[in-house]
């Protein structure tokens, strides 16, 4: 009965310090939750492709674009979380947006009531590029509303200042998801994966979070002037 006593209290001191722990950690949390504050900005990322639908595909290693896209859009969405952002991400996995079988305009469509749901301050479509001439590189933006240029023009700036050797310009696009709403709206071709050069470089992670580190500060850019307009 002595040895049954004496385990049974050592579980209990045991537990104590458990509880204690996990009530440290919950408090931690707590206070590392509430030191970030919210700007009030809705961002909704749209990493394009997904599911069955893989896009383009590299010119050398066969790599999906819908995965590029994908860890592409994942990094912009963290940097801009910790800097107080709300962010939306239409997909955060290989699957499809609408789920189930791949069926391109449910597929589409699911996109546009994600933006309906959360009437986004601003809609960043990442995508890859591909083009029948190899030589042709660069990352490019696009839009097709007036309340998109401004946003487009400005990650182009700041695309051709990070990214591109040889500048390229923002240019209106006919893309579903820069049309569906009424949201600004701008969708980044990140780079050709036709282009073997740029392919080296966008399958990489530390350039993946190049170019989300650049579309982040050109967005924190945009709406900075238009706080301080």
């Amino acid at each position: 009965m002595a040895f049954i006593t004496i385990k049974k209290k050592t579980i209990v001191a045991v537990l104590s310090v458990v509880l204690a722990l996990i009530a440290a950690v919950t408090t931690a949390a707590t206070v590392i939750a509430s030191a970030k504050t919210s700007n009030g900005i809705t961002i909704v990322i749209d990493a394009g492709h997904g599911g069955a639908d893989g896009g383009v595909t590299g010119i050398t290693t066969g790599t999906k674009e819908s995965d590029v896209n994908l860890s592409i859009a994942k990094y912009l969405a963290k940097y801009l979380q910790n800097d107080g952002y709300n962010v939306i991400l239409t997909r955060s996995n290989s699957s499809a947006v609408s789920g189930g079988k791949y069926n391109k305009r449910e597929d589409m469509r699911a996109r546009k009531d994600i933006l309906t749901k959360n009437s986004p301050d601003l809609v960043i479509s990442v995508h890859c590029n591909s083009y029948p001439v190899s030589s042709v590189k660069g990352a490019q933006t696009f839009y097709s509303s007036s309340v998109g240029e401004r946003f487009a023009r400005i990650v182009q700036n700041y695309f051709n200042d990070v990214l591109n050797d040889r500048p390229r310009q923002a240019a209106v696009g006919d893309y579903y998801i820069l049309n569906c709403s009424e949201y600004p709206s701008i969708l980044c071709e990140c780079g050709f994966l036709s282009n073997a050069q740029d392919e080296s470089k966008l399958i990489t992670a530390s350039y993946q979070q190049k170019i989300a580190y650049t579309i982040y500060s050109a967005v924190c850019s945009a709406f900075n002037d238009d706080t301080n307009s």
